[in-house]
């Protein structure tokens, strides 16, 4: 019986002290949702000049609320960041103008979470290497002009033969054999301080023309020189050439010269590729309003 009553006391007190005890509570407080969520993006170097921005590819987004412990951003080319501030100065590497569009996820308490988006265009300037920038430039600025004593200083082709060998030209332009008009011109290649190349031609007053494209600079007539207004300083756009010259006779980069395109002879071509440049001489191509290449073979003023 005492033994009984030993096991009895024994459960009971067990029973007690089980039912004694409570769980412990665990509190994340009050759940939020992110409130007020605003996005403002300020591209650089947008001007009047420059609507989408400087060529850099920088954009300064930020993102605020109430009740926001880190942000979510997707900056619309294809990158995603999270982004405790909510501020960050994001380069956009794709060259040309483009459009995307930013989405910023706010995240408050417990994963709540709130939304906004943005569409914004920025320019991109095509990366030029340093070593052409140099050549071009000499860090500053250069002036070339024509190689007119070179076999080949001008010449015409078929487009799809994609040669860079004067001799293999339909025409090769003999030394000295064209127009003073053609030989006089300066072209001088800049770059600024983001490496930016503008380019600005002194035609002397004249600048020669093939007859297909005269029309094009505002005239009438044969092959020949022509009063055609060169439009002062212009900013080049570089970009990957599209001619589908091979890297063994191009550089596969070209650049477009805006207004009338004009360097130091017309052909009504705006788009030019540089089939080879070293720090003294360049051979540069382009597709004429004849819808033939022609080439053009410069130097650095003696």
């Amino acid at each position: 019986m005492i033994k009984n009553k030993n096991i009895f006391t024994l459960l009971l007190t067990f029973i007690i002290g089980f039912s004694s005890c409570t769980k412990e509570k665990f509190s994340f407080g009050d759940i939020k949702a992110p409130t007020g969520l605003t996005l403002t993006t300020v591209i650089a170097g947008v001007n009047t000049i420059n609507p989408d921005g400087d060529g850099t590819g920088f954009v300064q987004i930020t993102a605020t609320a109430s009740n926001a412990l880190t942000y979510n951003i997707d900056f619309g080319d294809g990158s995603k960041q999270v982004v405790s501030s909510g501020s960050i100065n994001y380069k956009y590497t794709t060259p040309g103008t483009n459009e995307y569009t930013i989405i910023v996820n706010a995240i408050g308490t417990a994963g709540e979470t709130s939304t906004i988006s943005k569409k914004i265009k920025v320019f991109v300037a095509f990366e030029i290497p340093a070593t052409m920038v140099q050549n071009l430039t000499n860090g500053s600025s250069k002036i070339w002009v024509t190689d007119k004593d070179a076999f080949g200083h001008f010449g015409v082709d078929d487009p799809a033969r994609l040669s860079s060998d004067p001799g293999a030209w339909w025409y090769a332009a003999s030394p000295n054999s064209r127009e003073a008009c053609a030989y006089d011109d300066e072209i001088t290649f800049s770059k600024d301080v983001i490496n930016r190349i503008s380019m600005n031609v002194n035609n002397k007053g004249t600048s020669f023309s093939i007859g297909a494209a005269t029309s094009f600079y505002g005239f009438a007539g044969s092959d020949g020189c022509y009063s055609i207004n060169t439009g002062g300083t212009k900013l080049l756009a570089f970009s990957a050439a599209t001619s589908g010259y091979s890297i063994a006779n191009s550089t596969q980069i070209q650049f477009k010269v805006p207004g009338n395109g004009i360097i130091n002879f017309g052909t009504g071509g705006v788009n030019y590729e540089i089939l080879s440049i070293t720090n003294t001489s360049m051979l540069i191509r382009n597709v004429g309003a004849d819808s033939n290449s022609w080439y053009q073979k410069l130097k650095v003023k003696p």
